[in-house]
């Protein structure tokens, strides 16, 4: 595991523009909004935040979430299966599912490097405050990605090919940023929407990030629906994979 662990970080590494785009646009997008002037005062819909204290940097981390999950992590897996890969592993001692672990495992230290990257450049661009309860903030970034990545596994499984699972992830990842509250705010959305919004795996991430950020636990039912996501997805993913 180890050893495939290594040469598809390599491997991974030298597709480098996909990375640095799914680490620099959120870290970009955290700047630029940031200096909005309104967005930097203290707003009581956010339990007297700034909306850069807490919402926007949840939502930058959730972008690179996203970023990551849909469009670098299919993209990979489908390129192994049409190039064949998968199917000459399958012939071998090596399971292809170490392969499939070892992605998860590298996406999930591409989103580790994300979520600093937003906290720090946040801090050092506008004095942004890091999250108050870091434990509950470790945990719901682990449940999350992990649900996100799984869902990114279900967009591998049903890609035809490698070119069509990056368009397939924007199609998916787009809606799933509105109702999370993107382009317009929870509290403002209709009552069917923000009921939406709440069953959805995004929805309930950026709501348990807040709370971390103004230094609460988050809420079970935002953890459930997070841990309900991770097995459903992740489920759905093991029976519809296809390794060739």
């Amino acid at each position: 595991m180890k050893k495939i662990l290594a040469v598809e970080t390599k491997l991974l590494l030298r597709d480098w523009p996909a990375i640095v785009f799914s680490l620099a646009l959120p870290v970009g997008l955290l700047v630029i909004l940031g200096q909005i002037p309104d967005l930097a005062k203290p707003n009581p819909e956010f339990g007297g935040q700034r909306f850069v204290d807490a919402q926007l940097p949840a939502q930058m981390i959730l972008l690179a979430l996203l970023t990551t999950s849909f469009t670098v992590l299919p993209g990979v897996l489908t390129a192994y299966r049409e190039q064949g890969v998968l199917r000459r592993m399958s012939t071998t001692p090596v399971h292809p599912s170490r392969l499939l672990g070892a992605h998860l495992l590298i996406n999930l230290g591409v989103a580790a490097v994300a979520i600093v990257l937003v906290i720090v450049a946040g801090w050092l661009a506008f004095g942004s405050t890091p999250p108050a309860q870091i434990f509950g903030f470790a945990l719901v970034c682990l449940l999350g990605t992990a649900a996100m990545l799984a869902i990114g596994l279900v967009i591998a499984s049903v890609a035809p090919n490698a070119k069509s699972a990056p368009g397939i992830g924007s199609i998916v990842m787009f809606p799933l940023m509105f109702v999370a509250g993107m382009w317009i705010p929870r509290e403002i959305m209709p009552d069917t929407l923000r009921t939406v919004s709440d069953y959805s795996v995004v929805g309930p991430f950026i709501n348990a990030m807040r709370d971390t950020w103004a230094g609460d636990w988050p809420q079970l039912p935002h953890l459930a629906v997070m841990l309900v996501g991770l097995a459903l997805f992740g489920g759905l993913a093991v029976r519809l994979f296809r390794w060739e």
